[in-house]
């Protein structure tokens, strides 16, 4: 879970390279982006995009944990499932088109991208329990001590801090506040969750990922 930002590395690579041949060959930036979220979504065999259908499910049912938990089990998207896909997908999108715009944009995706992973160290940290026990949070919740999930995150600022300097078009202050977005709503949403189910599952740990992502783009 610590080293999660660069076992995406790979991929983010990948994410970057589609959005830099497609602004040297001045396509539309949107449309770039929209590609770019294609790959992100298709190498990760959308398992984080799954998890964010299925919690937007649960938090929405109305239920208790336990039917809650079980509505996160059904593998039919609901509602609120399509909505949060449609609607954070199409953040990320956005917010990636005005990126591509800027100096060196494809490759500040790409890093944003590899710090969004960062989230699994807040996820798992120490105190936050899994919601049942079955699943994938069983193996992984409450690992990470805390004072390993604050170090990912000040690392992650100062790089974002060298990373937009960087770049000549972007102050170097927006990448450590990128970087807060992104920590501020992943607390929120595994606060939420932890309230709502009594813990983390394994869609909560893809829920926060996608969501942290596209408040780090759109605060970039």
């Amino acid at each position: 879970m610590i080293v999660a930002p660069l076992a995406v590395l790979p991929l983010a690579t990948l994410v970057g390279v589609v959005g830099w041949v497609g602004i040297e060959l001045e396509l539309t930036p949107l449309a770039v982006a929209v590609a770019m979220v294609i790959v992100l979504a298709l190498g990760s065999r959308a398992l984080h995009l799954d998890g964010l259908s299925d919690v937007a499910d649960g938090l929405t049912s109305g239920h208790d944990p336990e039917r809650s938990l079980a509505v996160m089990k059904d593998s039919a998207a609901g509602p609120a499932g399509a909505a949060a896909l449609v609607l954070t997908l199409g953040l990320q999108a956005a917010a990636l088109g005005g990126l591509l715009l800027q100096d060196r944009g494809p490759w500040l995706a790409a890093f944003l991208i590899c710090v969004s992973r960062g989230v699994l160290a807040l996820a798992c940290v120490r105190g936050v329990r899994a919601a049942r026990g079955d699943g994938l949070a069983v193996s992984f919740a409450q690992t990470v001590p805390r004072i390993m999930t604050v170090l990912v995150w000040v690392i992650a600022a100062g790089a974002a801090a060298g990373l937009f300097a960087w770049s000549a078009d972007i102050d170097w202050w927006r990448g450590p506040v990128s970087v807060a977005a992104g920590v501020g709503v992943a607390i929120v949403v595994v606060a939420h969750c932890v309230r709502r189910f009594g813990g983390v599952t394994g869609d909560v740990f893809g829920a926060t990922i996608e969501i942290s992502l596209a408040a780090m783009l759109l605060a970039a």
